[in-house]
């Protein structure tokens, strides 16, 4: 079976193996290689939004932070400001994260400029929003960037991709159809990684899943949610990695991971929560803990 970005079985080949663009050596391209390795045993850990913890989250000291601990994938959210400019925000407003107010799509970057970020205690900060080119010059051969909140910009993203290269080190997510992201991606020569979105356990998760094997579309990850482990969520899981993929899960919050997460680690014993996600076939984490989810597969020689 040929792993390329993801392959479209009778209809063609869309985006280019990340692989294929590596210039060796660097720790990015390192983390490009174990994801397209579906026999690798190493668990990738991938931190939601930066350190938030301890720097506003999608700041550019967040995401310093999580390079310096050793993590693998740092997750930004975007969005577009008034004047099309892309920035690391998840929120579609600036009331939450930053001193400011307003729709971010309707307000010029160089208003947003002016706020601060706050902290996760919800205190001003001396930090300002990060555009999505300074968030990727920052990470350029360090880390790979999984762009959450995204999928809609891609013509932009990959615009700037290019023009700095890294697009073979970033990661895109989303829930489209097989055919409209086989459309999108064959506009051009290189493209990002994709990964299919699965909410196992609603209606239209389960559809896109049974899309994606109807159509012998094998992608190199799929992110499967679910807020209780069943017989479903197995047999998902199962399918999964006897396809060729990788299993990414969320440890973030009970309802995406059927309560084994991040905050059970932390109040229990870390073994008994990412091991389990472990032994279910998980290759990639999303953690809001880094240092205690790399910490505990470090001990298992599972993370170097």
């Amino acid at each position: 079976m040929i792993r390329l970005l993801i392959f479209l079985a009778s209809l063609f080949l869309f985006g280019a193996c990340a692989s294929s663009e590596s210039v060796s050596g660097t720790r990015a391209e390192r983390v490009v290689s174990e994801i397209h390795d579906p026999s690798s045993n190493k668990v990738l850990v991938a931190c939601h939004r930066g350190d938030w913890r301890n720097w506003p989250e999608n700041s550019l000291a967040a995401i310093e932070s999580v390079i310096g601990m050793g993590a693998d994938i740092v997750e930004i959210d975007l969005a577009l400001t008034s004047d099309s400019v892309l920035v690391v925000c998840h929120d579609r407003t600036l009331n939450r994260t930053t001193t400011g107010k307003g729709l971010i799509a309707e307000i010029p970057y160089d208003s947003i400029q002016r706020c601060f970020l706050k902290s996760g205690h919800g205190v001003a900060t001396s930090h300002r929003m990060p555009t999505l080119r300074e968030a990727l010059e920052l990470c350029k051969d360090r880390i790979v960037v999984n762009i959450d909140k995204g999928y809609q910009y891609y013509d932009l993203v990959q615009r700037l991709s290019e023009e700095l290269g890294v697009t073979g080190q970033l990661l895109i997510k989303g829930k489209s159809p097989v055919a409209d992201v086989a459309a999108k991606f064959s506009r051009y020569e290189h493209n990002m990684m994709y990964m299919p979105i699965i909410d196992i356990l609603k209606p239209k998760g389960q559809a896109l899943f049974a899309e994606y094997l109807g159509t012998d579309t094998v992608p190199l990850a799929y992110e499967v949610c679910w807020s209780e482990y069943t017989p479903a969520v197995e047999a998902c899981m199962k399918k999964v990695l006897a396809g060729g993929s990788k299993l990414w899960v969320n440890s973030l919050w009970p309802s995406l991971c059927g309560g084994l997460c991040d905050d059970a680690a932390f109040e229990g014993d870390p073994a008994a929560i990412y091991g389990k996600l472990v032994d279910m076939g998980a290759t990639l984490i999303q953690t809001d803990r880094p240092e205690l989810l790399i910490s505990y597969l470090r001990s298992r020689g599972l993370h170097d």
